[in-house]
């Protein structure tokens, strides 16, 4: 995919992960253009022919919304929006999560619901392609009037004020709208508000997490077998039987990779094993899959969420109508990104505790798995690092759906805090890779211990590939630069499972 035409059709996880993995250039679809630009004569007909107050377009915002503002001003009401609602603060937004931003917010105003300028949504996708990030922070949504403060530090730039990352600096948006030749926006009625109402914060962290999320709930079925093989488990819990009576379909899935996975191993099938495992072996399936089910709803949630029209007023031109509601408030997401840093907390905490009886000495594995222990601590403190992860996604497990705040002078009087649950969740996701890092970095090492070339062949592929970026632990050295150079392996490692 080297371009991809930006239309009211819907988008998927599968385009947007095309889009992103290829730089592929945005461009404006005909139907698009068509929509943006009906939508925009009439509402600019609808104000020269309507004495009426309009919500945000010929009044003030949040509680100011009785107060009617003159047409000569309505320009400058919306540009005073988004300079006033710019007010974000706390750690810079990651360059990816930007991206999709642009991507969403040009995305929802492509339905030509929003009353937008064609050539508004155009440098929206100027942005994107030529990689001119906005500058955005993480805190000040409460995710409920939309993502305002974030959404507000996107639009600047557009109107020429802000800062934007370019070629990895920072530099006042106007400098760079110059050296592209680009003269900053006049916006015109409604304008902001479309740009800043929405949940596109909300929004691009929850793509974001969910893409990550999807690929390590893959990759913990294979450092889940590594463990397991290196454990000396049984293959017992996860045959096809047990599964076929409690028929959910994660853990059916769960249960048929780790068949597929351990396929052809003699370790799985050798004699003497203990009758059960522990349950962070046994219950791999009823685990993995869970966290599959959990991150399946989620998607279908987020789904919704990214093909729908999420500013307000909304604006339905073929049917005369100009309506405000509640389109912007979070819950939906807040909800599930709450439910999903559970379960990607669980993921975590399953897997530490795999690394746990790793390292404990147990069925003939050395304490800390190092051949002298004493001497050498092995793996003692990566097992700490994991402990430490997993407790604080337990911390950041707690949700922030269940809290709500008064703003606006009580216009805005219950919110969904649902960009704090995006951006905690992001936390968690990204502890979630950590964790599966030290998980392979352990069991690979402990599957040095046994007849590591008896394993099957998948697995014994992956961790050759692994091996060339990682080596076994034969004395103390120091670990840190091995489980980054593990995260990084992860990151970049691509797999598919045997049939």
């Amino acid at each position: 995919m080297n371009t991809f035409a930006i239309s009211p059709q819907p988008l998927t996880f599968e385009i947007i992960e095309e889009i992103l993995e290829n730089n592929a250039r945005l461009i404006l679809s005909d139907e698009a253009r068509t929509k943006i630009q009906h939508c925009r004569e009439y509402l600019d007909s609808k104000l020269e022919n309507h004495s009426e107050p309009i919500y945000g377009i010929t009044t003030g915002f949040g509680s100011l919304c009785n107060i009617q503002i003159s047409s000569k001003d309505l320009q400058k009401l919306q540009e005073n929006l988004v300079m006033s609602h710019a007010c974000g603060t706390g750690a810079e937004v990651g360059p990816d999560i930007v991206r999709l931003m642009l991507l969403l917010k040009a995305h929802a105003l492509s339905s030509g619901n929003s009353g937008v300028q064609v050539k508004t949504v155009e440098r929206l996708l100027d942005l994107f392609n030529n990689d001119v990030l906005p500058v955005v922070y993480e805190q000040g949504s409460l995710g409920a009037s939309g993502d305002l403060a974030p959404l507000a530090h996107l639009s600047l730039p557009l109107i020429g004020m802000g800062e934007v990352r370019f070629e990895g600096k920072i530099y006042p948006a106007k400098k760079i709208l110059k050296q592209f030749g680009w003269e900053p926006l006049e916006l015109h009625s409604k304008e902001g508000l479309a740009l800043l109402n929405g949940t596109q914060f909300m929004s691009a962290h929850a793509v974001y997490i969910l893409l990550k999320a999807q690929k390590l709930s893959k990759l913990a079925d294979i450092t889940g077998s590594i463990s397991l093989e290196a454990y000396n488990g049984r293959i017992d819990p996860f045959l096809e039987q047990l599964h076929t009576i409690r028929p959910h379909a994660g853990q059916i899935e769960t249960a048929r990779n780790i068949r597929n996975i351990l396929n052809g191993s003699k370790l799985i099938k050798k004699e003497g094993k203990k009758i059960q495992d522990p349950y962070s072996f046994r219950c791999i399936p009823q685990v993995h899959g869970a966290v599959k089910d959990t991150i399946r709803y989620v998607s279908s949630v987020v789904l919704v969420e990214i093909n729908s029209v999420t500013d307000n007023p909304t604006i339905f031109p073929d049917e005369d109508l100009v309506l405000s509601g509640g389109n912007f408030h979070g819950e939906p997401l807040a909800f599930v990104l709450d439910f999903l840093a559970i379960a990607l907390a669980e993921q975590g905490n399953i897997s530490e505790r795999r690394v746990y009886r790793l390292i404990a000495g147990q069925r003939g594995l050395p304490e800390f798995l190092v051949a002298n222990p004493g001497l050498n601590s092995g793996f003692m403190i990566p097992q700490y690092t994991a402990a430490s992860i997993v407790s604080q996604n337990k911390q950041l497990a707690t949700p922030c759906s269940v809290d709500s705040i008064t703003s606006s002078n009580e216009q805005e009087d219950h919110v969904s805090m649902g960009a704090n649950a995006a951006t905690k969740t992001l936390r968690v996701v990204k502890n979630l890779e950590k964790l599966l890092a030290i998980e392979l970095f352990a069991s690979a090492q402990a599957l040095e211990f046994r007849e590591a070339a008896d394993t099957s062949p998948f697995l014994s592929a992956f961790i050759s590939e692994y091996r060339s970026a990682v080596p076994f632990i034969q004395n103390d050295r120091i670990m840190y630069t091995e489980i980054q150079k593990t995260l990084e392996f992860i990151q970049q490692v691509k797999f598919d499972f045997p049939e």
